[in-house]
């Protein structure tokens, strides 16, 4: 039940990313648009990039959680395969 509501909550923040990384670039890209459109996209260009590194670290979370569940599960199972040939 809580690694499901990890999941839940990495997803929403996943979508939650996304929709920020394409409204945020439509809203900056207009609010720059007045001092050049060269300006606005090189400010929307880098706006973008930042935000991709943190859906980035949203999505190493969520990989390194998957990767910490799984090498339990390969802990728990070599502990029963020693503990069966030790005895």
């Amino acid at each position: 039940m809580q690694k499901e509501k990890f999941d839940r909550i990495i997803s929403f923040l996943l979508g939650a990313s996304w929709a920020i990384v394409v409204f945020g670039a439509l809203i900056t890209f207009q609010l720059f648009s007045p001092f050049g459109v060269s300006l606005a996209l090189f400010i929307t260009i880098f706006f973008v990039v930042i935000a991709f590194f943190l859906i980035l670290a949203l999505d190493a979370f969520a990989i390194n959680r998957e990767k910490l569940y799984e090498a339990k599960k390969q802990t728990e199972l070599l502990e029963k395969i020693y503990s069966k040939h030790t005895k």
